[in-house]
């Protein structure tokens, strides 16, 4: 790359999605500075992969988590032997603690740091929040300490947020209105309470393995309003989509003018048919999410996870690699239908690791664990809560375990958005997060508004963390 003088970059938030960006500026020569921006004690690990209980795992197989784009045995190199301390023998690969992970993403970070130093960038971290930011030639950050700095490229890494407080539960005594660190929420929680989980997807799957790791022996009771469990990560096979891949989607989007879900699920049919399987019966199994018996469901996907077929292995991954792009093609109502499908997608995109799986089914063969769907409202009463549901359920203890949706915008980061909609510098989407409306700002992660409604993973991440350094560089490169 050649040498860029005198720019200075600005990346709000210290997590995932700023690692990879920096990991992704190395390439540069240059005299300028890159100011980091994380108020939080979690810098490079975000909420995510803080310290936090050994059960507390990293959802996918090394493969997939590398926050380098373009390098998957990124990670997998960087762990290395550690891995066989972590080995999930159903899965065939090492699913390691997230604090470990985490330990990967600072070390990932603090040298990429330390090679923008030696190829001339000046780098600091400023911990502090930045509350704002205005046009004045440049662009100047304001924090939350009310100084300002001034930068020619802002990117956001803000990340997703906490979980959404959907029955106004908040203060009231045994609610955890936030689960992470588990460390912390379920060190007070007494072994024989009775407790609900809000939610039935990973970070529900999260609270009720870390309590039986804890050794806890009351009465869990997983509740949501459909009560479907993700899926569970199969072991993975040798099979490299043909059909389903960006190129295709190219050529259809050239051959036809367009891109619809018909045409997807066309690409989609003939990588099923080459390997002698029918789409049909996959569409079939994923309709019957939202009917089959979560237990029953659930004991099927664990005996099928040496299954050959290749069906949910190509979702899961072409949901990362070519849906992003994918998606931008689709029309509204095309995109509104998968709308309609979001617990069920995102359960075949994000599944979960078998070692969980396992974990699960013996709490519900036990009767110790049971899922609760429809619920409709969870009020305090009588020194406890009340469960409105298909069953009424009571409980002690409350755990919200609801992830906010996609393109949300969290909270802490609410005056910054606000802030740049307010001085033209982005634009809401009509579907949730911001769009940038002035080329000096980027945006890494799910805040971005155009992106698809499938909650990112590491490795859409680190794509756009690439994508946009080649677009904070390119002004003067």
């Amino acid at each position: 790359m050649p040498r860029l003088r005198g720019m200075d970059i600005a990346i709000i938030g210290g997590g995932a999605a700023a690692v990879g960006l920096l990991d992704a500026l190395t390439g540069a020569d240059g005299g300028g500075t890159v100011t980091v921006f994380e108020p939080s004690a979690a810098l490079w690990r975000g909420r995510p992969y803080g310290p936090d209980l050994d059960s507390v795992l990293v959802n996918a197989p090394p493969a997939i988590m590398s926050i380098r784009h373009g390098d998957p045995g990124h990670y997998a190199a960087w762990l290395g032997a550690r891995g066989d301390a972590h080995l999930d023998e159903r899965l065939g690969q090492p699913l390691v603690p997230r604090a470990l992970y985490g330990e990967y993403l600072e070390h990932t970070a603090e040298k990429a740091v330390a090679e923008l130093r030696e190829r001339g960038w000046r780098v600091e971290v400023v911990a502090a929040p930045v509350v704002g930011v205005a046009r004045s030639g440049r662009l100047t950050l304001r924090t939350g300490d009310g100084r300002e700095h001034v930068a020619d490229q802002v990117v956001l890494c803000v990340g997703g947020g906490r979980p959404h407080d959907h029955y106004g539960l908040g203060g009231a005594p045994g609610f955890v209105g936030d689960p992470y660190p588990l460390a912390r929420t379920l060190e007070d929680v007494p072994p024989e309470s009775e407790v609900v989980v809000i939610g039935s997807g990973l970070t529900a799957v999260d609270v009720v393995v870390s309590l039986a790791a804890r050794g806890h022996t009351g009465r869990i009771g997983m509740v949501s309003r459909t009560g479907v469990l993700p899926y569970v990560w199969q072991r993975p096979g040798p099979h490299r989509p043909r059909h389903v891949t960006v190129e295709r989607v190219k050529a259809l989007l050239d051959a036809r003018g367009e891109v619809t879900l018909d045409g997807l699920a066309g690409l989609l049919r003939a990588e099923l048919a080459d390997a002698g399987e029918d789409l049909d019966v996959l569409l079939a199994d994923l309709r019957a999410a939202w009917t089959e018996d979560p237990v029953r469901r659930l004991r099927r996907q664990i005996a099928a996870i040496d299954a050959p077929e290749i069906g949910r292995r190509v979702l899961q991954e072409t949901a990362h690699t070519v849906g992003p792009y994918a998606w931008r093609l689709l029309p509204e109502h095309d995109r509104d239908m998968l709308r309609g499908w979001f617990r069920v997608a995102s359960g075949v995109a994000s599944p979960m690791v078998p070692v969980n799986a396992a974990r699960l089914l013996e709490l519900f063969d036990s009767g110790q664990l049971r899922v609760v769907h429809g619920v409709t409202g969870i009020e305090r009463v009588n020194g406890g809560f009340r469960v409105d549901a298909d069953r009424v359920e009571t409980a002690g203890l409350v755990v919200n375990a609801v992830n906010p949706p996609p393109h949300s915008v969290p909270q802490a980061a609410a005056a910054l958005v606000s802030s740049l909609v307010d001085e033209g510098l982005a634009a809401a989407h009509p579907t949730g997060g911001v769009v940038p409306a002035d080329p000096r700002l980027h945006v890494v992660g799910d805040l971005a508004g155009d992106g698809p409604f499938i909650t990112s993973g590491i490795p859409g991440v680190a794509a756009q963390g690439a994508m946009a350094s080649r677009a904070v560089l390119a002004p003067v490169g």
